[in-house]
């Protein structure tokens, strides 16, 4: 306990009070007895002396009884006086033992006003016996209003007085559980709330019981509080388990991963076990990455685009968080559609071959006439015997020229037709150039229309696959040609520029122009009553897949300008046309 000479905010303690001395009256009383008592004896001396000096001779027997008397007045006195100090030790023990008793009945008192919890006490017959001011205030009645009141009580709230009842008997069973009651209650200006109720018997010094100890705590904003974090978790957990993507979350241990959390989907496929999240980490474990991969699921026999990622869980620990999507139907339809890309582009060749077709018979006309003129004269020389020999091979050799020449225009239309998976490889520009201006050059001579190029020194190579642009580049020269049938400008320019590490190909022709070039790439879109279009978009396609960019813009004197761009190839490759490693897009 603190020294009173300790400075503390509370002057003096409920104990130090019990043994401060207080400015009591209990000691005037012995005083005052013993005060008197010494004035008769100091009377009783006096008188003696004053007899003794006026007589003249005392007898023997006389100052006997005198001396005997003398004693007893003396022992008399010396029990009154121990009994007087006996008084007053006992008195001031009382005291002290008094001012302890308030003191501790005031320190009590203090900490039932003080404490925030209601306290109350029943009798065996479910009278209320005691209530604490954090009760009254708690329900708004005074102590004076509850003191002595049975059943009902005014703070039960109207109409549940059955319910009420029902607790009360409960609670003088003896058959509450240590956990607690949740019970309602009304206050006085008739607001309602919950509380906590708690019970413990109320025994005696003796140990027998004379009642039911009860306290009641306010729970009205923590159930409040708990309420909505329970339904914000409830809708959490259901968004969780309701989402098509399979989320889980595993801690790294000694014994290998340990999954605190898994969505239905993710046990849907994988079950309550941690395997599924190291199947689709796919070698990533120790690395702190974002990147989304796609990983093919042996156990679960799908496909998932998986996102990782590292928090701190609830306990402060780094855990791994997995979002798994299934993506096996996205897998399939993007195959099935690549599928029907290259079976679009197929029919687009073949559309574009079918309609050169009469362009490209003129064209083999020309040499098979020439073959088989050739093989007549010499077959003439033959039968007339006169045989000259350089005459002869003359013919032949521009027989077999002819035919090498059709050979070539067959070869080029069947290559370009033919069916084949996309293989990106180093090639040279000037080959494809060549082959799709000469396949535009069948159709450019009937309508008087020259094909000029304009090329940089040296040629650089790109990393495409040579058939795809060239059927890029045939179409926009092919629409090229077309737009300048009524033109009175014959040039169709195409022109190769290198930009850094991109090779841009303009095709630039002064025709009718377009009114919205933007539109041109749009599925289904065309200025041809004739046409499907598809070409364009398709030619986009193929494009961007190369991870270049295809674009139509005005031409400033008339017409339209279709550039596209194809990336370089690096520098130190070869320039010839050998396949090189496929590259991933």
């Amino acid at each position: 306990m603190a020294s009173h000479s300790k400075k503390t905010l509370i002057p003096t303690t409920f104990y130090d009070q019990a043994h401060h001395p207080r400015r009591g009256l209990y000691w005037l009383t012995p005083v005052i007895v013993l005060i008197l008592y010494l004035c008769v004896m100091g009377a009783f001396i006096w008188l003696q002396r004053l007899h003794h000096d006026s007589v003249m001779f005392v007898t023997i027997d006389q100052e006997t009884r005198q001396q005997r008397l003398m004693m007893i007045i003396v022992a008399l006195s010396f029990v009154i006086v121990l009994n007087l100090l006996a008084l007053w030790r006992y008195t001031r023990f009382r005291t002290q033992a008094e001012a302890a008793l308030i003191a501790e009945t005031g320190f009590r008192r203090a900490m039932e006003n003080s404490m925030s919890t209601g306290m109350r006490v029943f009798d065996m017959q479910g009278r209320i016996a005691y209530v604490n001011p954090a009760f009254c205030r708690m329900i708004g009645w005074n102590e004076a209003d509850l003191i002595g009141r049975t059943a009902p009580f005014p703070y039960w709230i109207p109409g549940r007085h059955a319910q009420h009842r029902e607790t009360l008997d409960l609670l003088l069973s003896g058959r509450t559980p240590s956990s607690g009651l949740e019970v309602e209650a009304q206050r006085r200006d008739g607001s309602r709330f919950t509380a906590r109720l708690y019970v413990s018997p109320l025994r005696d010094p003796n140990g027998e019981q004379i009642g039911w100890m009860t306290s009641m705590t306010d729970i009205t904003e923590p159930k409040r509080i708990r309420e909505a974090l329970t339904a914000a978790h409830e809708r959490f957990m259901t968004v969780l388990e309701g989402l098509d993507d399979a989320i889980s979350v595993v801690a790294d241990t000694t014994e290998g991963l340990e999954l605190l959390f898994a969505n239905r989907t993710y046990r849907r496929f994988f079950g309550a076990q941690s395997s599924g999240h190291a199947e689709l980490l796919g070698g990533r474990l120790g690395r702190f990455t974002d990147e989304t991969v796609e990983i093919y699921s042996d156990s679960a026999q799908r496909w998932f685009e998986v996102h990782h990622r590292i928090l701190a869980w609830t306990d402060g620990r780094r855990v791994r968080l997995q979002v798994a999507r299934d993506i096996t139907e996205r897998r399939m339809h993007e195959e099935a559609s690549q599928r029907q890309q290259e079976k679009v582009q197929l029919t687009s060749r073949l559309t574009t071959m079918g309609e050169m077709a009469s362009s490209l018979a003129h064209e083999l006309n020309q040499p098979l006439t020439a073959i088989a003129n050739y093989n007549m004269a010499a077959v003439a020389m033959l039968k007339a015997d006169s045989t000259n020999t350089d005459r002869l091979l003359e013919a032949l050799e521009k027989s077999a020229a002819q035919a090498e020449r059709a050979g070539k225009i067959i070869s080029r239309i069947r290559e370009f037709v033919k069916r084949s998976e996309p293989r990106r490889q180093y090639v040279n520009v000037q080959g494809i150039l060549d082959n799709a201006v000469a396949f535009a050059e069948i159709d450019a001579r009937k309508r008087q229309i020259e094909i000029q190029q304009q090329l940089p020194d040296p040629m650089p190579d790109v990393l495409a696959d040579p058939i795809l642009i060239e059927q890029v580049l045939l179409n926009l020269l092919k629409n090229g040609v077309e737009s300048m049938e009524r033109s009175d400008y014959h040039i169709l320019h195409v022109n190769v520029t290198q930009r850094a590490s991109m090779l841009e190909i303009a095709v630039i022709d002064r025709g009718h122009g377009l009114d919205n070039p933007e539109r041109l790439f749009e599925p289904f879109y065309s200025t041809k009553s004739e046409g499907l279009g598809m070409g364009l978009n398709i030619c986009r396609t193929i494009i961007e897949s190369h991870h270049g960019r295809l674009w139509a813009e005005e031409n400033p004197e008339g017409g339209t300008i279709f550039r596209f761009t194809l990336p370089c190839a690096p520098q130190g490759t070869s320039g010839t046309q050998e396949e090189l490693q496929e590259q991933s897009a």
